[in-house]
């Protein structure tokens, strides 16, 4: 081979080809991001749509189907679903994997834009969402008070924590989950309204007309002008309160006071969030889709513990869920078994040459090898997660193959007597072309892997070109720096191990014995196939006996628990339900086996974050 001798003559030429690879390697690392596993959910797109005070049926009858029926013809839709809830429409559109999610979005906001003069004029415009798998939170911080509504801590979060967590790096957004945004909300005294011949559209004008800020021109002169705006916005229980309704015959003034009874409260009232049975909220961070999790969450934690220097002593905020704990784990068991698979070969390897120098070889060549494929992962936007990384620990047993073959056969030449140099250029020149066919083999097995459609080619995709390319880079090691690292390793000559001998002696014997194996069964041919035929049929059987699951179980520490309520039940009724579950879940809690338990609930219709 012509590489194997230039590298050989040219030890700088092999050593910068190598240094290359691992500089680019290192550098690709640090633009990979960090997942569990790879992006395999398909482009969905949302469409929420609110109608207040209408019940299911109305709901489903004049938006769902309605915009079911427009958005249907859809090219490349791979599944629809709706929901018609009171008060509330929701459709979700699942397209196929090789959509584009935002052309896919584009055309979905194109068809509901031709329908929405056939929707009610009542209901709010439908809102068009593009979620995928980069849209998962990757932690919820808790934030709880003994002391104070959910309504004050979500307005205390959003005004003093979400900002200062938003400009985290590689945060997209912060979804508040069990929030209670303050509202004005008013109650109106039917008797009181009825008594002065008022009605409820009567006050809704009112407030529409009364309550806006509007520009009111400029006051100009020949030094100086003024802007002017008229502000009749209102603010305060009392601003309503004093609000005119109306105006009787006699003249007497009817303020909105005198039929109804204002107050500050929550949005919504119809959502339920607790800690521990303590008030109390959520803020899920969401990652950007290229971000590293592990990177993010540190960031988040600690602008948390700089955030506590400024906030009051009775607000709690803790890590209720941080999945980048799990991430982490994995991650590590990952590298765990990286660094045994390395070790237990290179055992096996200075077993049988029974040279330290000889091992160290095959040590440089394989971690070169497995950081080159970096490259090629950041190139193709892939990602560090579970599957890569095992790709690279079933990397190393194939990985080391290229660079034991040509050290055995460098070996055996200077087993006949060669010089070092001579020896590395023979035995890396013979061994040559089957290193390349070898590494073309493996590559095509495992590139097609990347190919297969549905969620298990996108689930695998990454892992089958990342071991691939592992290999590919190998070849090239194999045929660059093992052969000049032999010449100059063995310019004295190889002295091997007595157990290396020994263990060359048991493998003789091993040898002589199998071949009178095999000339005995090679007589007996119905023996070896009748035995091949056993332990396939006990293999498939087996094989069929097996479990089938998409992922593996595991464990992580967590139980979630779903209570739906009777059609109808009102969210009184559903709280006297979650009390009665918290009281038995805090026993855990108090007992010491459980750390949390929160309760999360949001009646239909409540418009939910």
């Amino acid at each position: 081979m012509i590489i194997s001798d230039i590298s050989v003559r040219r030890p700088v030429f092999a050593t910068v080809i190598s240094l290359v690879l691992v500089i680019l390697g290192l550098l690709a690392i640090e633009r990979l991001s960090v997942r569990e596993y790879p992006d395999i959910n398909p482009p969905v797109v949302s469409i929420s749509t609110t109608y207040r005070g209408a019940s299911a049926e109305v709901i489903e009858r004049r938006i769902t189907q309605t915009i079911e029926d427009e958005i249907a013809g859809i090219a490349g839709v791979e599944k629809l679903q709706s929901t018609s809830a009171d008060e509330r429409s929701t459709i979700t559109v699942e397209f196929k994997l090789d959509r584009d999610i935002d052309g896919a979005a584009n055309d979905v906001r194109e068809r509901v834009s031709r329908i929405l003069r056939m929707l009610p004029v009542e209901a709010d415009a439908p809102q068009i969402t593009k979620e995928d798998s980069n849209m998962d939170a990757s932690m919820y911080i808790d934030v709880s008070s003994d002391s104070r509504s959910v309504m004050e801590l979500t307005d205390f979060a959003e005004r003093n924590i979400v900002d200062r967590l938003s400009v985290v790096p590689g945060v997209a957004t912060i979804r508040l989950s069990g929030a209670r945004r303050m509202a004005m909300r008013i109650w109106i005294n039917r008797e009181a309204l009825a008594a002065r011949a008022l009605t409820v559209q009567d006050i809704e004008d009112v407030l529409r007309r009364e309550n806006v800020e509007l520009p009111a021109g400029r006051i100009e002169s020949a030094e100086r002008e003024f802007s002017l705006r008229t502000d009749s916005e209102l603010k305060t229980p009392d601003d309503f309160a004093g609000l005119v309704v109306a105006r009787t015959a006699d003249n007497h003034i009817v303020r909105l006071g005198d039929v109804a009874e204002i107050r500050v409260e929550p949005e919504s009232t119809r959502r339920i969030a607790r800690s521990n049975t303590v008030p109390g909220m959520s803020l899920g961070i969401v990652p950007q889709s290229q971000a590293n999790i592990l990177a993010v969450n540190r960031g988040v934690l600690a602008e948390i513990e700089r955030a506590k220097m400024d906030i009051p002593t009775d607000i709690a905020i803790t890590t209720a869920v941080d999945f980048s704990v799990f991430v982490g784990e994995s991650m590590k068991e990952v590298l765990k078994a990286l660094t045994v698979a390395l070790a237990m070969v290179l055992l096996v390897i200075f077993a049988f040459l029974g040279s330290l120098r000889a091992t160290m070889i095959p040590a440089i060549t394989i971690p070169i090898a497995i950081i080159a494929s970096f490259t090629v992962m950041a190139a193709l936007n892939y990602s560090i997660n579970t599957l890569t990384l095992l790709g690279l620990v079933l990397a190393i047993g194939l990985v080391v193959d290229d660079a034991i073959v040509v050290l055995e056969n460098i070996v055996r030449h200077l087993e006949k007597g060669q010089p070092a140099l001579l020896a590395a250029i023979n035995g890396s020149r013979e061994i040559g072309f089957a290193v390349i066919a070898t590494t073309v083999v493996l590559v095509s097995v495992f590139i097609p892997m990347s190919f297969m459609e549905g969620k298990v080619g996108r689930l695998f995709g990454e892992f089958g070109i990342s071991l691939a390319a592992a290999v590919a880079f190998s070849s090239l090691i194999a045929l660059t720096l093992v052969p000049m690292l032999a010449s100059k390793a063995f310019e004295n000559g190889m002295q091997r191990k007595r157990g290396a001998q020994a263990i060359d002696r048991f493998f003789k014997r091993l040898t002589d014995r199998y071949r009178t194996l095999l000339a005995a069964i090679v007589h007996r041919s119905w023996l070896a196939i009748l035995v091949i035929l056993v332990i396939s049929g006990i293999s498939a059987t087996l094989f069929l006996a097996l479990p089938n699951e998409y992922a593996p179980t595991e464990d992580r520490g967590m139980l979630f628990s779903w209570m739906r309520a009777p059609e109808g039940a009102t969210p009184d009724y559903m709280d006297r339900q979650l009390r009665q579950f918290e009281e038995q879940a805090m026993d855990f809690v108090i007992q010491g086996e459980a750390r949390r338990v929160l309760v999360r609930s949001g009646m239909s219709g409540d418009g939910g974050d």
